[in-house]
């Protein structure tokens, strides 16, 4: 009986990632500039615990490397936990330069959109996007 237990309800990252009701999966932002990321994604979960599991690490906030990943994913999670309990129909991104700049979390929405950077150290600073900006003409 274990082993049918344990083949049949296998937990695996593939069918973790591809499980609309486990992932949410962000793709870049483009707008055709030659420096922007144009094939990456941006994994997240609905449930911290699943990040956990794949990841193997069960240890104290205290404790971790990820505390900003976790977060992140916090806050992705509710937002999309949000606007789906509002009937919000958006479409979402995150934007990602080769040199590395970066926003977390975009959202059009009536042709307008909207960027977020989510930060959890409050010592962090905050660097404004200005080549983004330049680029965004319905940025809001």
């Amino acid at each position: 009986m274990g082993r049918f237990f344990t083949d049949r309800y296998r937990f695996s990252t593939r069918n973790a990632i591809t499980n609309p009701y486990c992932a949410i999966l962000l793709s870049a932002f483009l707008r055709n500039l030659r420096n922007e990321l144009k094939n990456s994604r941006k994994i997240y979960f609905y449930d911290n615990g699943i990040h956990n599991v794949l990841i193997s690490n069960y240890n104290s906030m205290e404790l971790r490397n990820d505390i900003g990943a976790l977060g992140e994913n916090l806050i992705i999670s509710e937002r999309m936990k949000k606007l789906n309990y509002d009937d919000l129909w958006v479409n979402t991104w995150f934007w990602r330069t080769q040199q590395q700049q970066e926003i977390d979390y975009i959202e059009e929405h009536d042709d307008n959109i909207s960027a977020f950077e989510f930060k959890w150290n409050p010592a962090s600073k905050f660097k404004k996007q200005t080549h983004f900006l330049k680029h965004t003409p319905t940025f809001h």
